[in-house]
């Protein structure tokens, strides 16, 4: 019996040379996912260092969100088509060059400029990075765990960058929060041609130039009309036109892409249910709770008086629970189902979100955020690892870019729609802020248990 399990178990065993990758690639995801957040907690502080107007401040992370919410899904296709390892290299320079010209700007423009260079550099690393994983892990029990510990890192970069924002503003400068990507991205950048390989197809077909401008527009479009519908409302006409705008696009692009010869996104890899659904469940995983965090960051600050570094410390409590819920996930997933752990994980987030509708404005009232959210945080990156794996399988090796791409897509504008929908809620609902807020963490928790209706239409290989 142990000779005829010796060989599963040595396929679920991970080389010296995947434990490399592994580490190389996941050390890139950190970072870009404490990108998305470590800014936030300083913006004040930049606001006043580099003479922003107030209402000119939110485009400091409008911007990056703009670049690597629109980009994305062209840029993993184009490291299919030239090679992921050229482009993760690629992105990586560029990602350095952009935070050093961001710790070093002057003014207002500069530092908009650099913003829009990281975020493009998050568009082009991330797909990438993305599909350097899959492909180097077959499918199974090693993708499933490298995918797992890839969640994990990078939920945790989400909520270390709050913190880590927080420390470098205060003990040195606003500009560090740039700085601390240079030293890595070198790193990365001096370590990477001798651990990666590269992969492109033999013969190379022409780039769907009409679809590539037609879904990058249409994304660019559709991310403006949320974020500008965050700041004044779904009435503003800018951001209804917006929405539209979008919406037009990306049916435009769905036509282009039927009747291309060699479409960027191929329609029947967008017709598989598990890239289908999987990326609809991929889009409400990473929309509740990012919302939820914005949710509990009013409650904390504004009805308990909260300063903008404790609230990042209570978060503290989120980040190890996604921590280990990519941990455990793997395990989760193999013994129940990639399928059902995802109805498992979903019913386990809305619950622990349902339960936050129960807080105060009593200092006492801590005591149960910080369990529910890392209930809930468990809950939601085992979801978000079902989602990744059900995204990517069943895909060759030459459509892994693209699928990535697809994924990172979905989670990208999922980050961005969230906020602007629960900020909504709150401001129809609010007769107090805790008030507001209760009533958007019950329509949050309902999007959650919507997860597992749609996860019901999704056929898991």
């Amino acid at each position: 019996m142990t000779v005829l399990n010796e060989p599963s178990k040595r396929a679920s065993r991970m080389s010296a040379r995947q434990r490399l990758i592994l580490l190389l690639l996941l050390g890139s995801q950190f970072m870009l996912a404490v990108d998305f957040s470590i800014l936030n907690v300083a913006l004040p502080v930049i606001g006043t260092g580099l003479g922003f107007e107030l209402a000119a401040l939110q485009w400091v992370a409008t911007t990056f969100a703009l670049a690597a919410a629109g980009f994305t899904l062209l840029f993993g296709r184009i490291a299919d088509l030239f090679g992921r390892r050229r482009l993760f290299l690629a992105g990586m320079a560029l990602l350095g060059l952009s935070s050093l010209a961001g710790g070093l700007a002057t003014s207002p423009t500069m530092l908009l400029v650099a913003r829009v260079a990281q975020g493009l550099a998050t568009a082009i690393v991330t797909p990438a990075g993305l599909a350097l994983l899959t492909t180097s892990f077959p499918e199974g029990p090693l993708r499933a765990r490298a995918l797992g510990l890839n969640g994990a890192l990078m939920s945790a970069g989400f909520t270390s960058g709050a913190i880590l924002g927080g420390l470098l503003t205060e003990l040195l400068s606003w500009r560090w929060a740039f700085f601390v990507n240079v030293p890595v991205a070198l790193a990365v950048l001096v370590a990477a041609p001798l651990v990666l390989t590269e992969s492109r197809p033999a013969r190379r077909p022409k780039m769907d130039l009409p679809g590539a401008v037609t879904v990058t527009a249409g994304l660019l479009a559709l991310v403006y009309g949320l974020t500008r519908a965050g700041e004044h409302g779904f009435a503003d006409p800018v951001a209804l036109g917006g929405l539209a705008a979008g919406a037009v696009l990306l049916v435009a692009f769905w036509f282009v892409e039927r009747r291309a010869a060699s479409p960027l996104v191929p329609v029947t890899i967008l017709a598989r249910s598990t890239v289908k659904w999987g990326n609809l469940a991929g889009l409400v995983a990473f929309a509740t709770e990012t919302s939820l965090v914005f949710l509990l960051t009013l409650y904390l600050q504004k009805v308990l008086g909260y300063s903008a570094l404790a609230t990042g410390l209570s978060f503290g409590v989120l980040g190890i629970g996604t921590v280990l819920g990519g941990v455990i996930a793997p395990r989760v997933l193999a013994r129940t189902g990639t399928g059902r752990g995802m109805t498992v994980a979903f019913a386990v987030q809305a619950a622990a979100t349902a339960s936050l509708a129960l807080l105060g404005a009593g200092s006492g009232w801590i005591w149960l955020l910080l369990v529910a959210t890392f209930v809930g945080g468990v809950g939601n990156m085992v979801a978000i690892v079902a989602f990744m794996i059900t995204a990517t399988s069943g895909l060759p090796d030459s459509e892994q870019g693209l699928a990535t791409g697809l994924a990172t897509m979905t989670q990208q504008v999922g980050i961005t729609m969230g906020i602007p929908i629960m900020s909504a809620v709150v401001t129809a609902a609010m007769g107090t802020v805790l008030q507001g807020v209760i009533v958007a963490i019950l329509v949050n928790a309902a999007l959650a248990l919507a997860g597992v209706l749609i996860r019901t239409r999704a056929s898991t290989p």
